[in-house]
Formats: structure tokens, C-alpha cells, sequence
């Protein structure tokens, strides 16, 4: 019998920087979704990747004096490196530079150009560089992006349209033909009010203004505007191709489940079905818009220096930590939040004590008191058996229905609620008790019995979960690895051999660690001088390569991990907010800046200190006692310095 088909994608990384621990909760989820319908017999076929064409990464692309290509090449690596790190089971990490995908996405614009529903055009409104979005002058406020809060710029340029508004009806029809399209409800009702309503706009899917895209193969001076190229990864990656696609995609389009932030809900959930209406094909079965991991209160960012990265937790505390806390702190519905103290705490909490002293003592008590091997007796149990057979037996039913709803938080805690419940029972029975007389002996048999068994089910339960540490659970109770999630139930295995147990999570000091942490961002704390020092002679050619710029200081801040630096947000015209961190916070306070004009050496490369990734330095003169920035009040910000 053919195994149903189950197609599960994430949204593709952008290759901007290297991802931080927020952005791999969407892979960990959805690795977590596929491992668990892998589980449940489904064919199970898993595409993510990385979108890396736009205005935005050719800039990173000059400032580093590198291709754009070079350029993504590298951060993909290092996004491919974070996904294998987190131990996902994908099955193709596809890139938007890929030829395939290139040569598809070309077609697919060819297509709908001469079907009539992209036409060209001309652009004229608002444009945020880091969002690579535009907007109407009623969707801005104080010259800020709506999305991010930076600074918008003027744009004008000829373009290409897609008809957005030529296929509205039809989509509120999709709507309301499929209620479970979205997930959670409460993202449909704001698609709904906030743009089905008041019409959808016609969408530009081309720019002129650079050159880092998928060339319009009919008209070259243009390149794919980024949502057409990256949101056609879905299909793409599959062999999709107007002119005749894969056997792959015929079997596997539509997909069953996109995995997205809630961030990007909008464009999944109308263009994405619009293009797909458009070339003729179905439309995705449920989109998954979940909320974000914030830095304490804060979204993650680069710029604030409140970023942790996964694989650099992951490497400290283990893969399967991080697992554990990305899929059990963020909630279905709300944000969830990270600090270092939060996460250790519940590496101790629930992976160390709760599961890991279960399992530890568990095994260790069956060697201690039988040499290892434990059989199912036929003594009749007490109050607390049963009561734990309850539990258990509704877990296994529970665990069901929140993962087939997408609940993980939810099935991760009564998972772990049945964990705490064994070492409840262990308290109830006292094995150590029942050790000490022989005639007790068929009932401590019974106990570590039942024991064994929970623990079973714990791994099977986990291991779409905490893969690695599932494996070692199997390993100590010393069976095979399960692979299926059907006829689940207590007393299914007649006897247990367990090996050696072994620690699956140390407990950490969290006190230690957290003073380690701090100290070493201390000691990596650089010496910040910003004085000139006067070396040797250079040539007019060689000062030629210095981008010296009039900049306002927008805002600025301490950087909390640092005594000298204060964080400062510069407009040098450019349209695109730079960070500068500068070592001067003992000879100013960040009111002593804010408005004013500096210079600052623009093309330098940037740098992280304390967190914060600096991308210029200012300008100060320094007698050795005290440093004086230079201001330029008066002069427009942008202004090149000659």
C-alpha cells in the first residue's frame, strides 16, 4: 500500500547574517513536524533553504569588497552549518541562486507576463531596503517602515506587476472554502481586515534600481523582485517548471504544511496563493505562522546586541537542548522569550533533573536489585500503578492531538508532565524499601517494570523532540529504536534487559555559568582606540579608498555588556540605519550625541564588539587624556568628506 504524501517547508533564510537562535525555530519546528509524521507512516518529503538575491545583499556584498555571490556563498554555508548543527532531517536545502530554480523562476515570470497578469509599469512611494518592501505614504509613519521601524527611502522606477487585485474574490473564496488555510485562526482575521478589505494593491515583482536578481529574461534591465524569486522556492525545489515539471512535484505539490514566522504571514497567505492561481496550480493545504522568540522583551536583532546562536548553545549545552527549548518555550499563539538564565534553568529543570535522574535511577535501581532484567509479573498493582497506567495511557492520547494540531509546546509539557509523575511514583513506591525484603521483592519487580515501560514511551514520544537523546534512552533500556507511533500502550514489552545507565544532561551551576559568560565577554571586550596614528607615508590613491561621510546620530545607547561603548544609530543618507559601537561612553552620555552631526570612516569593515556589529568608526581627536569627536553640525547627512 502506497504511504500517504506529507510536504513540509520552511521559509527560506535570508543570507544576510548568519542566523541566530530566533530564526532556527523555524527549521527545529518543522524538523520536529516531519520527524513526527515520519513517525505516523507518512511519506514524508522536507525542503528548506535560503533566499539570498536583493538590493540589501549586494550592499553587504560591496561593503565586505566581495561578490554577491561570494557573499551568499559563505552565509549559506554558515545557515546550512546552524540547520545540521540543530540535527534537521531535510531533504533538500535549496538555494535561490541554484540554476534550476533560476532558470524555473525565469519561465514562470515569461508565463505570467504573457498571460497578462504581470504588466509593466512604473513605481513611485516609499521603499525600506532592510524589509526590501515598498509602501503607500498611509503606511508609514515619521518616514519609519511599518515592518522594522527604520527609515524609508523615495523610490521611483519602472516595474513589473502582478495583478494582485484581478484574483482578490477569488482568494477571500479559497478563504472561506478552507477555514483550517491558516493556522492560528486569529492571522486569517487580520489578512482578512487589514488588506482583503480595503483591496489588495498590484504587487511589483521587478526592480531596475540593482542588479543582484533573476534577470527578466525578455527585459534584462530588470531583475525578479524578491517575493516572486523566493516565494517560488516551494515549487521549484520540486522540479516545478511551466513548461513541464518533475515527476517529484506531481507527486508531492501541494504542499501539506508551510512553516513560517508570523512576520511574513501576508505574503503566504496572498501572494503566494495569487501566483499560484495565476500559473494554474493548487494551492498550499495550511500555512503555519508562528510567533517569534524575543530576546528577554526584545525582538531578536543584530543591531541591539541581544543575539544568542543556536549552534553556539548547542555546542556548550547540546544539540537537543536547544531542541528542547526552542519547542517547549514558544507557546502556539504568543511569543516566547530566551535569556541565558532562562535556558538554564530549564536544561535543569526539566532535561536534567526531571528526565535525566528518571532514567538514570531507573536503569541503576533495575541493575542494583536484579541484575539488570525485569519481566511483567502478574502481581496485582497498587493504587499508584494504576494511577500511573492513567497517566500514561492518556499521554499517549494527548500527545496525538496537540502534535497532529501543531501544538508542540503543549505536547512537549505533558510529556515532561508524565516524566514528573514517574519520579512521583518512584517517591510513592520507595524501591529502596521494597529492596530490603525478599517477600517484597515480585512487587519492587512490578515497580521498576512500569518504570521501564513509561520510560519507553518517553522515548518514543521524544524523539521527534530530542532525537539524539532518544536514541541513548533506547540504548539503556537496551531495545531497538521505534520508528512507528501505532499501538502505543503499557505492557506491549514482556521483559527488559537494561545496559549501563549513563547521565543523559549534566546539571550545570547556573550561577557559574552565568558568571563565565559574563567574564568572557568581558575579556573579549576590545580595546577600542580611535586615534590616528601617525605610521607611515601614503599615497593620494590610498586616502582615495577611505569613505569618509557626514552622518546624524538618530539614537544611541550603553551597550550592556560593556563599560566603554555606547551603541550609536547613524543616518548617513543612505537610506539603511548604520550601527556604529564607539568607545567613548566615559567622555559622553548618549544625550550628548543624539542630533548631532559626525563623520564617520563609512567603507570600513565591520566589526562585533560586545554583541554589537559595528560597521564604521566616528571620528575623534584624543590627547591622551580625553577624546573629543569631531562634529559637523550643519552639514547634511550623507555628505562625503574630501
Amino acid at each position: 500500500m502506497e504511504k500517504e504524501k506529507f510536504y513540509i517547508t520552511t521559509a527560506i533564510a535570508y543570507t544576510s547574517r548568519k542566523p541566530h537562535i530566533g530564526n532556527a525555530y523555524d527549521i527545529v519546528l518543522a524538523d520536529t513536524i516531519a520527524r513526527y509524521k515520519r513517525m505516523q507512516g507518512y511519506d514524508v518529503h522536507f525542503l528548506t533553504g535560503s533566499d539570498e538575491h536583493g538590493q540589501k545583499i549586494q550592499q553587504y556584498a560591496e561593503e565586505q569588497g566581495v561578490s554577491p555571490k561570494e557573499y551568499v556563498d559563505g552565509i549559506a554555508a554558515q545557515i546550512k552549518g546552524v540547520w545540521d548543527k540543530l540535527n534537521t532531517s531535510y531533504d533538500r536545502f535549496i538555494r535561490t541562486t541554484d540554476a534550476d530554480h533560476e532558470a524555473s523562476v525565469q519561465a514562470i515570470f515569461k508565463k505570467l507576463y504573457e498571460q497578462g497578469d504581470i504588466y509593466k509599469g512604473e513605481y513611485e512611494g516609499k521603499y525600506c531596503v532592510p524589509c526590501e518592501s515598498f509602501f503607500t505614504a498611509s503606511q508609514i509613519t515619521d518616514g519609519k517602515c511599518p515592518d522594522c521601524g527604520r527609515p524609508v527611502v523615495d523610490a521611483k522606477e519602472e516595474a513589473y506587476f502582478l495583478r494582485l487585485s484581478k484574483y482578490q474574490d477569488r482568494l477571500m473564496q479559497y478563504y472561506e472554502e478552507n477555514p483550517d488555510f491558516f493556522q492560528p485562526e486569529s492571522r486569517r482575521n487580520e489578512m482578512i481586515n487589514n488588506f482583503l478589505k480595503p483591496g489588495l494593491s498590484d504587487l511589483c515583482v521587478s526592480r531596475t534600481s540593482f542588479t543582484w536578481g533573476i534577470p527578466v529574461e525578455f527585459d534584462p534591465k530588470h531583475v525578479t523582485y524578491v517575493w516572486l524569486d523566493a516565494l517560488s522556492n516551494y515549487i521549484t525545489g520540486l522540479g516545478y517548471h511551466p513548461d513541464g515539471s518533475s515527476d517529484l512535484y506531481k507527486h508531492y505539490w501541494p504542499a501539506d504544511l508551510h512553516v513560517i514566522g508570523k512576520d511574513i504571514v501576508r505574503f503566504h497567505t496572498i501572494y503566494w496563493p495569487i501566483i499560484l492561481m495565476a500559473l494554474g496550480e493548487p494551492l498550499p493545504k495550511q500555512v503555519l505562522g508562528h510567533p517569534w522568540l524575543l530576546s528577554g522583551e526584545d525582538k531578536m536583532s543584530k543591531s541591539k546586541g541581544n543575539v544568542l546562536y543556536a549552534d553556539e548553545l548547542a555546542e556548550k549545552f547540546s544539540t537537543d537542548a536547544v531542541r528542547y527549548y526552542l519547542l517547549s518555550e514558544i507557546p502556539f499563539a504568543q511569543d516566547g522569550t530566551i535569556t541565558y538564565e532562562s535556558f538554564l534553568n530549564l536544561y535543569n529543570a526539566d532535561l536534567a533533573n526531571t528526565l535525566g535522574n528518571l532514567v538514570n535511577r531507573s536503569i541503576a535501581m533495575t541493575n542494583k536489585y536484579f541484575g539488570g532484567t525485569v519481566r511483567k509479573t502478574d502481581v496485582v498493582g497498587s493504587e499508584f500503578d494504576a494511577d500511573l497506567a492513567d497517566v500514561a495511557a492518556g499521554t499517549v492520547k494527548t500527545y496525538s492531538q496537540l502534535m497532529d494540531a501543531y501544538r508542540n509546546a503543549d505536547a512537549a509539557h505533558a510529556v515532561m508532565a508524565l516524566a514528573k509523575r514517574c519520579n512521583k511514583y518512584i517517591d510513592e513506591t520507595t524501591p529502596w524499601t521494597l529492596a530490603k525484603q525478599e517477600e517484597n521483592l515480585p512487587q519492587l519487580e512490578t515497580v521498576l517494570y512500569i518504570l521501564l515501560e513509561c520510560i519507553r514511551l518517553l522515548a518514543i514520544f521524544l524523539k521527534p523532540f530530542l532525537p539524539e537523546t532518544a536514541e541513548k534512552i533506547f540504548a539503556q533500556l537496551n531495545i531497538a529504536s521505534v520508528d512507528c507511533l501505532r499501538g502505543l500502550a503499557m505492557g506491549t514489552t514482556d521483559a527488559y534487559t537494561v545496559g549501563t545507565p549513563e547521565p543523559l544532561f549534566a546539571r550545570v551551576d547556573v550561577e557559574k555559568v552565568l558568571a563565565e559568560l559574563q567574564a568572557q565577554a568581558e575579556a573579549e571586550e576590545p580595546e577600542v582606540n580611535e586615534t590616528v596614528a601617525f605610521l607611515s607615508e601614503i599615497g593620494i590613491d590610498d586616502f582615495a579608498k577611505i569613505d569618509l561621510r557626514v552622518a546624524e546620530v538618530v539614537d544611541c545607547e550603553p551597550v550592556k555588556k560593556s563599560k566603554k561603548l555606547l551603541r550609536l544609530t547613524l543616518n548617513d543618507g543612505s537610506g539603511t540605519p548604520r550601527i556604529v559601537a564607539s568607545g567613548i561612553s566615559q567622555w559622553y552620555t548618549p544625550d550628548d550625541l543624539k542630533g548631532r552631526r559626525v563623520i564617520v570612516v563609512a567603507n570600513l569593515k565591520p566589526a562585533t564588539l560586545c554583541g554589537v556589529e559595528s560597521r564604521g568608526m566616528i571620528l575623534a581627536a584624543d590627547d591622551g587624556d580625553a577624546a573629543k569627536v569631531i562634529f559637523v553640525d550643519g552639514m547634511k547627512p550623507g555628505s562625503q568628506i574630501h
